[in-house]
């Protein structure tokens, strides 16, 4: 998927000074910035149903909250190899379809002319289904502070929904590693009367489980690329 060049230009000026962001022909209004990291930024967007296309985009509702936003992820790339590792991620992301997984609903790549007379970089913008009660970390971060704890049952069942979510990543033909399983990447939602919702998000250190080596220097490679996760 890409995005439709009638929305290239209404999609920068949105996210960088606030409007509306246009998708693959779906319209999105920012809400609010979410959080930053690194050379991402994730806003919190809601989809613009017109006159015209009165349905939303998406109906599946557990893609969709129940104020009809999502979260939209904004990466900056400024080299190839930046490039190469977003379009790993969203390839990656794009396989898993599990309740216990983060999926892409909808992702652009842009190009975008740089400072400099003839430059050019590119920035990426994923759309994912939104989860505002924060991650693992988040949770517990302020349940210590409250002097509070996840009973046994709930950390039974976040622990369950984790290893359902990495079977079905390793289900597939070659399986694939996460590469990243920490309490950061863990989305949590609370439910009334039911344990908390774990779905593991960010696919962008995801590859293949199984790797033929045939070769010292490829060994070397493979060890290098493992300590830098």
């Amino acid at each position: 998927m890409g995005c439709s060049f009638s929305g290239l230009n209404a999609l920068y000026d949105a996210v960088n000074g606030g409007g509306d962001v246009w998708i693959n022909e779906t319209r999105f209004r920012i809400v609010r910035q979410l959080g930053e990291g690194g050379f991402a930024y994730v806003y919190l967007v809601k989809e613009v149903v017109s006159a015209a296309s009165p349905e939303p985009r998406f109906k599946d509702s557990s893609h969709v909250s129940d104020d009809g936003t999502y979260a939209m992820k904004k990466v900056l790339i400024q080299t190839e190899e930046q490039l190469q590792l977003v379009r790993q991620e969203i390839h990656v992301s794009s396989l898993f379809s599990h309740p216990n997984l983060l999926p892409l609903l909808d992702h652009a790549i842009i190009a975008v002319k740089g400072s400099k007379e003839g430059s050019w970089h590119h920035e990426a913008y994923l759309l994912f289904p939104v989860h505002l009660d924060g991650t693992l970390l988040d949770n517990a971060k302020v349940m210590q502070t409250k002097k509070e704890f996840f009973s046994t049952f709930d950390v039974l069942q976040i622990f369950r929904q984790l290893c359902a979510g990495l079977k079905h990543m390793h289900s597939f033909d070659p399986p694939y590693a996460h590469n990243d399983v920490k309490p950061g990447n863990v989305l949590i939602t609370h439910r009334k009367g039911q344990p908390p919702l774990a779905i593991l998000m960010d696919f962008g250190s995801a590859r293949p489980a199984r790797k033929e080596i045939c070769s010292r220097s490829e060994a070397l490679q493979l060890q290098v690329w493992r300590i830098s996760i």
